[in-house]
């Protein structure tokens, strides 16, 4: 009996909580799983009785889309090359950071961070301005070393480096935080030893920091892979998805369809194919990651 007044008691507490995931997120999604099988449109917002079910025609027609397939090779593009960049630079900073050989550490730690709590817009916007092939200040430092400008938003080739390169600078803080925090709960003992026995600085971080730095790594390269997966403001503000649609990404693709032609039953099942794509690269990582611990 006791037991069971606990039970109710949590209950109300957790109340306000569940109703909120229950309204806020089950329900929608739900809601839009229903969508992604019928030919909602804009005429369908004007009168509901226009709405059909039309099964499994939306991702069949799907997986005859050329365009979905440039957007899916252009996010897997972003996603295998941004992301292990931005890793790398998260750690190497981190690891330059945590180190003897830098002062003022916080002062650093704070202009590194700045970027991930600024607007993507407005980021978007200056970067935009240092990308002007003719007044922007990259091409003026290739200028100096005698390399003609490049029009780097407006060329298929550099389209997607350009935006890649940006991502990286904006993001990196937030991983570089979390790599400093798993540096400092390294015991200090380990690399004390590693020293009297003669082990040069490689074969430290080769044989202590890396594995010990493991499951900081796996939780940073998962948040990372769901979040370049979510590629949207950068192409949308910098390019539109151009030229040719080099930087045309599914969320971006998703948005068109839904916002721009109205097609929200189209739309709706790109996103949950967009869900399976994520949640197979996040359960790849977790196979790998205990295959590695056992």
């Amino acid at each position: 009996m006791k037991d069971k007044t606990n039970f109710w008691i949590v209950f109300l507490f957790l109340a306000p909580a569940l109703s909120a995931i229950l309204f806020f997120f089950i329900v929608p999604v739900i809601s839009a799983f229903l969508i992604s099988f019928t030919d909602f449109d804009i005429y369908t917002l004007g009168d509901f009785r226009r709405l059909r079910f039309i099964g499994f025609k939306n991702y069949v027609k799907l997986f005859e889309d050329e365009l979905f397939y440039k957007a899916l090779l252009n996010t897997f593009y972003f996603v295998f090359v941004g992301g292990p960049l931005s890793i790398l630079v998260s750690l190497s900073t981190a690891l330059l950071l945590n180190s003897q050989l830098v002062k003022f550490k916080k002062i650093f730690r704070t202009i590194y961070f700045l970027p991930v709590v600024t607007t993507i817009v407005a980021v978007a916007i200056v970067w935009r301005y240092l990308y002007h092939p003719r007044f922007g200040i990259l091409n003026y430092i290739l200028s100096i070393f005698g390399i003609n400008p490049i029009d780097w938003l407006g060329d298929p080739i550099y389209a997607m480096p350009a935006i890649i390169i940006l991502a990286v600078w904006k993001n990196f803080g937030y991983n570089m935080i979390l790599f400093i925090a798993g540096l400092q709960n390294i015991p200090s003992e380990l690399y004390e030893a590693a020293e009297l026995d003669g082990a040069s600085s490689w074969f430290k971080f080769k044989s202590i920091t890396l594995p010990l730095l493991a499951p900081t790594t796996f939780f940073t390269s998962i948040m990372t892979m769901i979040g370049y997966f979510q590629l949207f403001a950068e192409p949308y503000v910098m390019t539109q998805g151009g030229p040719l649609n080099s930087t045309l990404s599914i969320v971006l693709y998703m948005y068109q369809e839904g916002f721009r032609w109205w097609n929200m039953g189209y739309s709706v099942s790109i996103a949950f194919v967009l869900f399976v794509i994520i949640l197979i690269g996040t359960l790849i990582q977790f196979r790998y990651e205990k295959r590695i611990h056992y």
